[in-house]
């Protein structure tokens, strides 16, 4: 039989005792799953989420590999004591859970919802927004997450254009890719998404120089990583008019601060980490499946590229 070891917060394991184990009985897995890390090198695979207290993985020598429960692993890509195979989680709840997220606010700000929403009085404005086929919205980050939004908006016939580091191809959007095509996608983005991974390359990314770069009054949506912004450049872009709006779901530091400028800026909108998470059926099931492969001799899904850091 397998040992499995969960180490994540408390609140997490009562979500996952039960799904996780159903999930493996399905896959035919014969497996024990414990909380403790006594007999650490007794343990088969690893299922691991920031904050359960686990930072040292070189006594778990067994261990053939490390399955994250989070879709961003850049919190232990780093660690020295991390030799085992690291697999991140993507999960299809994830995915529509971010798509929906997505949609949701790149329409919100297309059709202007906020003037009727936020009325606080008689406001008859009759302003009519221009069709999604003659806006431009801007993806950054063709991961499975970026790929599976930038398809939603096109399907809604916005124009997307979506960037990445390294080249991609995707049927009906414009894909630019490293230094040389960022700029022309920031200057033509109505709307821009941020759905980068968070590496030493992407840290600061849009900072008071490319936030020069877009179209004034330019709406930002960051269901990423707080730490792809600069968020005192955002808020002078917002102040001076270059930016329109701000819709920030991640934060440099979560919980946001309650003295925090984003909390009373009229041009922001928190949400608190809500755009996507992981559901513990879903994500149970590629957890399985990722331990029936490598008993299995197959390769593992979604394995991260150390050297990318993703």
């Amino acid at each position: 039989m397998l040992r499995i070891l969960f180490s994540a917060p408390t609140a997490l394991w009562d979500e996952y005792r039960t799904p996780l184990r159903q999930a493996l009985a399905e896959a035919g897995i014969a497996a024990e799953i414990t909380t403790a890390t006594e007999a650490p090198d007794e343990i088969d695979y690893v299922v691991f989420a920031p904050r359960g207290g686990l930072s040292d993985f070189s006594p778990f020598t067994r261990a053939k590999a490390v399955l994250s429960l989070w879709a961003g692993v850049e919190t232990v890509t780093g660690n020295p004591t991390l030799t085992q195979p690291l697999c991140r989680m993507v999960d299809a709840g994830l995915e529509e859970g971010m798509v929906e997220w997505v949609t949701g606010q790149v329409l919100r700000h297309h059709l202007g919802l906020d003037r009727y929403i936020c009325a606080t009085g008689p406001h008859w404005d009759q302003r009519v927004p221009p069709l999604a086929r003659d806006r431009t919205v801007a993806v950054l980050g063709l991961g499975e997450l970026g790929r599976a939004s930038a398809r939603a908006l096109a399907a809604l016939r916005f124009r997307v254009l979506g960037w990445s580091r390294t080249p991609r191809a995707l049927p009906g959007i414009e894909c630019r890719h490293g230094a040389d095509g960022l700029r022309p996608v920031l200057e033509a983005a109505e709307i821009l998404v941020l759905l980068l991974p968070r590496t030493p390359e992407t840290e600061g990314l849009l900072d008071a120089e490319r936030l020069s770069w877009l179209p004034e009054g330019a709406v930002l949506l960051n269901p990423g990583r707080g730490a792809l912004i600069d968020e005192a450049a955002v808020l002078a872009a917002l102040d001076a008019g270059r930016l329109g709006h701000a819709t920030l779901d991640v934060f440099q530091t979560e919980p946001l601060p309650p003295d925090h400028p984003f909390w009373q800026h009229t041009r922001v909108t928190v949400t608190p980490h809500v755009a996507s998470e992981t559901r513990p059926t879903s994500a149970s099931r590629v957890i399985a499946e990722n331990v029936r492969r490598a008993e299995a001799g197959e390769a593992l899904l979604f394995r991260v590229d150390r050297a990318r850091g993703y």
